[in-house]
């Protein structure tokens, strides 16, 4: 008798599959999205599986939510190997590469405690700017201060 390894996650109906995230990432793709788990979508995470592409690879299937192009490429901070499919009616519609954004506004906080973004009477929204590509790092656009994607997502 052969022993068959295989991995069995069901199809989605319509949502988001994120494929190739490099190995631990996944939860961190969550974050950004702002998925818990309160929101009634049915998520798939599956973590440190085989790849040929990557050794090792994270995928997370979104039922019922298809990421704006915003979410997509700021996934590419935390997953720039990733590969975004749109799922509608148990096809493929759409298939992205994600690409690090020039810019990201309000998602992420400055790490820098005297950075105007942390002030609580000053309402402004934090902006960076991408200055480098691989590995990603950012720039506050108020303060200056380089983050990694780590470091803003603390």
């Amino acid at each position: 008798m052969s022993s068959k390894k295989e991995l069995i996650v069901s199809k989605i109906k319509n949502g988001t599959v994120i494929d190739h995230i490099p190995a631990g990432q996944a939860l961190l793709v969550l974050k950004i999205l702002g998925i818990t788990g309160r929101e009634g979508y049915r998520v798939a995470l599956v973590m440190n599986v085989e790849s040929k592409k990557l050794g090792k690879k994270d995928i997370v299937k979104i039922e019922g939510r298809e990421l704006t192009p915003e979410e997509v490429n700021v996934i590419s901070a935390v997953a720039p190997t990733a590969t975004i499919n749109i799922i509608r009616n148990f096809e493929v519609a759409k298939k992205f590469r994600v690409s690090p954004p020039e810019i990201i506004r309000g998602r992420f906080k400055c790490k820098n405690p005297v950075c105007i973004t942390n002030v609580p009477r000053e309402p402004v929204e934090p902006v960076f700017y991408l200055v480098r590509r691989d590995p990603p790092l950012f720039a506050c656009a108020y303060c200056g201060r380089y983050h990694e994607i780590a470091d803003l997502m603390l």
